[in-house]
């Protein structure tokens, strides 16, 4: 009988020694501590140190100008949503953050609803304002977040968030921020990489990997990649959407579109890309694409239509305020693209679904 558990015993222990971790999981003393982008993508230079003095003294250089359409007024945002509530939709809200409206699921991503990206009054303070009140925002479905950085997550705008029955899905380590505040446990929704849920008989989704990190303290390293990030595949009655995290380029993109491509309309970031002369290199982050970049990955992935995000509200990176767009249009056709699938939103801008996915 011993004999007999003993050999059990060893199967068990080769089995379970025979399954591989993920890569992109880091353990410490038996334990999931930290995460880490895919094989073969960009490192960032370990030698490499953050000069807040060059930063601001090269941030006062830029000038905010942008032209007054680039924003809805309040009153016809507020109308819009009367006149297309019956409607699938999608709505530019604030940086990364969105309404998708499909059928009868209202979905968020990334929402910020403060005047800056930062604890407290800390951080780059937004140059306009976001098109709608938290309690004027309609009633939400499911809240989508790709990681925790300030420019997309938001502690105030989860605790004082009015639908707090909504389906919260997060990369791990997240889900902590929801339920701390009110979310109810089992609507909270930790995802891993390649994970799938399904949300409905309508929707499904899928969490992809991106090229980026997380960090959410501003001093000291203790907390660098202690939580996930992600991007977030959306289907819906045969059409599929990719919320993108924030990304850098990555050879993995190939793979993704090998495999989940075609998709039929994708978000993803065009804005933060120079921190020249911080970086050696102008217009270069393994964390964001500049619009080249993106249109390129966007192709990768065998996307049709892409939707710039992540440009037009602060100041967080030293490109001019008004490059990100215009680069973003007048190179797409250099990637495959028609002008017009380069899609940009103004600030509250809603445009219907049917407009978007052919």
């Amino acid at each position: 009988m011993k004999f007999f558990l003993f050999i059990i015993f060893l199967f068990s222990f080769s089995t379970v020694c025979a399954m591989e971790k993920p890569y992109h999981h880091i353990h410490k003393d038996g334990k999931l501590f930290s995460f880490r982008n895919p094989e073969g993508g960009p490192k960032r230079d370990p030698n490499f140190k953050w000069k807040w003095k060059v930063f601001s003294e090269e941030k006062k250089k830029l000038k905010i100008n942008y032209p007054p359409e680039h924003i809805i007024d309040r009153q016809i945002v507020l109308k819009n949503l009367q006149i297309y509530k019956s409607d699938s939709y999608v709505m530019w809200l604030d940086h990364a953050s969105f309404i998708i409206k499909l059928g009868e699921t209202t979905i968020i991503t990334d929402p910020v609803f403060e005047k800056n990206y930062g604890p407290l009054w800390f951080g780059p303070k937004k140059y306009v304002d976001s098109p709608l009140k938290l309690k004027e925002l309609p009633k939400t479905d499911l809240f989508l977040l790709t990681h925790n950085h300030y420019d997309h997550m938001s502690i105030r705008t989860i605790k004082n968030f009015p639908y707090k029955n909504t389906k919260v899905l997060v990369p791990l380590k997240l889900g902590k921020y929801f339920t701390r505040n009110g979310y109810k446990k089992d609507k909270v929704k930790e995802m891993d990489w390649y994970e799938k849920i399904k949300i409905n008989d309508e929707i499904t989704v899928t969490m992809l990997p991106a090229q980026h990190w997380s960090k959410r303290w501003i001093w000291g390293s203790g907390n660098t990649n202690r939580s996930l990030w992600g991007s977030f595949l959306i289907e819906f009655k045969g059409k599929k959407i990719l919320f993108a995290c924030d990304t850098g380029p990555a050879p993995f993109y190939k793979e993704l579109g090998e495999k989940y491509g075609p998709i039929d309309l994708a978000f993803g970031n065009i804005g933060a890309y120079n921190f020249y002369p911080i970086i050696p290199i102008k217009d270069k982050s393994i964390f964001h694409t500049n619009p080249e970049e993106l249109l390129s990955l966007m192709r990768d992935l065998k996307v049709k239509k892409v939707v710039g995000m992540h440009w037009g509200t602060a100041i967080l990176s030293l490109e001019p305020i008004w490059e990100p767009p215009k680069r973003f249009k007048v190179n797409a056709k250099k990637f495959g693209y028609n002008e017009n699938d380069a899609v940009l939103f103004k600030i509250g801008e809603i445009k219907k679904l049917s407009d978007l996915i052919n």
